[in-house]
C-alpha cells in the first residue's frame, strides 16, 4: 500500500491516542513541578517540556542540574534514556523514507513510546498513513507541555512539593514498568546487575555518571546472558 502522511490521518491519531493524552498530564505536572524545584524557571521547563519532549530523560537530568551545567553529562544521559529511538526509526525506515523530507521530519518530530506502538498496530491493519503517528504524539505533546505548566505554576506557589509525592511520579512508574516487564518474562539479570553497578558507583562517580555506568553494565549483562 501506498504510504501517506494526511490531515485525515493526523486527526486520527490524535482519536486514537486521546485517552491515553489524558494521562499525560500528571507526568507532566510531576515534571513541571520538580523542575523548578531544581531550579528552573516555570519558562525554562515549559520551553524544555516543548522542545525536547522527553519525559524519562528530563526527569533524569533533573537530579544533575547544577550549576556550573554538566553539558557532557547531560547529553549522554538523554543519548542513553532515548536510545530506543534508534530501534524505533529503523522499524519505521521502510515507511517514513518513502516520504518527501519534511514529511520524514514531521513523522519524526513528535516520536514516542505510545504512538510508535500504535501505529505498529494501524499498519498491521493495513493502513499506511503515517499522520496517525504524527496525530498520536501531537495530542501527547499538546498534554505533556500543559502538564509542565500546570505543574510549573503550582512548584513556584509551593515551596514543599515532596509531601504530594510528586518527586516520586517518574521514579513509581519505571518502577511498576519494570515489575511488570518480569512478571511478563523479562529476564532479571540486566535489570540486578545494571541496579548494583548504579549504586556502587555513585560515591565516586561524577553526578549522574553512576546511571550512565549502570545501564552500559546492564546492556553488557543482558547481551552475556544471551551469548
Amino acid at each position: 500500500m501506498t504510504v501517506t502522511l494526511t490531515g485525515k490521518g493526523v486527526l486520527a491519531g490524535m482519536r486514537r491516542l486521546a485517552t491515553i493524552a489524558l494521562l499525560v498530564f500528571p507526568f507532566g505536572f510531576g515534571y513541571g513541578a520538580a523542575a523548578i524545584n531544581a531550579g528552573m524557571t516555570p519558562i525554562e521547563a515549559i520551553a524544555m517540556s516543548a522542545l525536547v519532549f522527553a519525559g524519562a530523560s528530563q526527569f533524569a537530568v533533573l537530579d544533575i542540574w547544577v550549576q556550573p551545567l554538566p553539558l557532557l553529562s547531560l547529553a549522554l544521559i538523554t543519548l542513553v534514556v532515548n536510545a530506543r529511538h534508534i530501534i524505533f526509526g529503523a522499524a519505521l525506515a521502510p515507511d517514513i523514507n518513502t516520504l518527501p523530507r519534511r514529511k520524514r521530519i514531521l513523522a519524526g518530530l513528535f516520536l514516542s513510546d505510545a504512538n510508535f506502538a500504535d501505529m505498529q498496530i494501524a499498519r498491521r491493519n493495513g493502513d499506511r498513513d503515517l499522520g496517525i503517528l504524527v496525530g498520536g504524539g501531537l495530542v501527547m505533546w499538546i498534554f505533556w507541555v500543559i502538564g509542565t505548566a500546570a505543574g510549573a505554576l503550582a512548584g513556584g506557589a509551593t515551596e514543599d512539593l515532596s509531601k504530594f509525592g510528586l518527586d516520586m511520579v517518574m521514579a513509581a512508574f519505571f518502577m511498576t514498568v519494570m515489575i511488570g516487564g518480569l512478571r511478563s518474562g523479562t529476564p532479571a539479570l540486566p535489570l540486578i546487575v545494571g541496579a548494583i553497578v548504579a549504586i556502587v558507583t555513585l560515591s565516586f562517580l561524577p553526578v549522574g555518571w553512576n546511571v550512565l555506568a549502570g545501564a552500559f553494565a546492564g546492556g553488557i549483562a543482558g547481551v552475556l546472558r544471551r551469548g
